[in-house]
């Protein structure tokens, strides 16, 4: 039940922090005082300082479109668009991938200086690749929906796992259009999981399980102060659909609607919590009845930047019911290559995890097994 209060504190502060404020006057009506008066109510130091860099550009007087047509020798109806195109380059912030910025907000690209615009390739999950021993595997999965259990094969617990995950800004500025510097964003994510069993040569070494999850993210910049020090960072919700496109008897797959909301301390700690209600099914067409029970119903994930090297995490899914099944997945990354995190750090990571309970995928969504991951991941890219 703890779980419980906490997941529903964090989603409820972020709804109300992110229910909208009066409309604004449009950029055209602003004042110059409007526009600095938003920047002192700016929590985040950096984006502070970036919202007042802009303001005082802002403030600058513009280059006259006949002056720029004498200084370039061009007539003036070509001068305008062109130095228009060069102050608007000139505003871009240089690096939105800068760690001056605070980790949520680089992830998420909360603020105009961590914007790094639309249909760019990032990275969402860890890509890892890794060894993996269980204490069982399920050998026979098996759903109480007819004609959903499969035949015994001699799966053995050590194998391969494979994790790609990647996500895309689809659309942005929906909500915070007047905003000088908060951005609110539109995201579409892909994450796949498969557990190899390369060490099965008995068996072909086959994949034993491809789990695919697309998901559409819209995420919205809600800045409130919190007890302790806390920020909340984010708000937000996605759909997500999650499968493992196999046919009958190992077909898996659901739907689910997630509240989600985000906070941080500094650059050390992150905090994150999931809500989510699955969308309804027709009982004899359901490969996983009862999925909730066992997987959860909602989620907290926290980060602990140790230092500039070390990160553990721990993420905790709970049912919400009085059967309390879940999981939880503690994580430990270590940067390789000497600790260099400047602008061109390649972002790999010796990564070892640890999992136990419901759900390490979809076959095994009722069926509890304790994982020990030891490899290396892509992250922060």
């Amino acid at each position: 039940m703890k779980l419980r209060f906490a997941v529903l504190f964090l989603i409820g502060s972020a709804l109300l922090a992110s229910v909208p404020a009066q409309s604004q006057p449009g950029p055209a009506a602003a004042s110059a005082d409007t526009a600095w008066q938003q920047c002192t109510r700016l929590n985040d130091g950096p984006a502070r300082l970036a919202c007042f860099d802009r303001w005082a550009q802002q403030q600058s007087p513009p280059v006259p479109a006949a002056s720029a047509a004498l200084a370039s020798n061009q007539p003036a109806a070509q001068a305008a668009p062109a130095a228009a195109e060069e102050t608007t380059t000139a505003m871009l912030h240089p690096d939105c991938r800068s760690e001056k910025l605070s980790t949520l907000s680089r992830f998420w690209e909360l603020e105009a200086d961590s914007d790094c615009g639309r249909f760019n390739i990032r990275g969402y999950q860890p890509i890892s690749l890794s060894w993996s021993l269980a204490d069982s595997v399920n050998t026979e999965p098996s759903s109480p929906t007819a004609g959903h259990t499969a035949n015994h094969t001699d799966y053995l617990p050590s194998e391969g796992r494979i994790q790609l995950s990647v996500r895309t800004k689809i659309g942005q500025g929906f909500l915070t259009r007047d905003e000088p510097v908060k951005r609110d964003s539109l995201w579409f994510a892909y994450s796949q999981q498969s557990y190899w069993q390369l060490f099965s040569s008995a068996i072909s070494r086959p994949f034993r399980v491809t789990d695919h999850e697309p998901e559409l993210i819209y995420i919205v910049p809600t800045d409130a102060e919190l007890p302790g020090g806390w920020r909340l960072r984010y708000s937000g919700i996605s759909f997500n659909h999650q499968s493992n496109g196999q046919p009958l008897p190992l077909s898996r797959s659901w739907n689910r609607v997630i509240l989600m909301a985000g906070m941080e301390k500094d650059q050390r700690f992150n905090l994150s919590g999931r809500l989510w209600q699955r969308m309804p099914e027709e009982a004899d067409s359901d490969d996983n009845p009862g999925i909730s029970d066992y997987v959860g119903r909602a989620e907290i994930r926290g980060n602990w930047n140790v230092n500039k090297d070390n990160t553990l995490g721990l993420t905790v899914r709970h049912s919400l019911a009085a059967t309390a099944n879940g999981s939880y997945r503690l994580e430990w990354t270590q940067v390789l290559g000497g600790g260099n995190r400047g602008r061109y750090d390649s972002g790999l990571r010796f990564h070892t995890q640890l999992f136990s309970g419901y759900g390490d995928s979809l076959l095994d969504y009722n069926y509890h097994r304790t994982v020990l991951s030891i490899g290396l991941s892509l992250v922060d890219w």
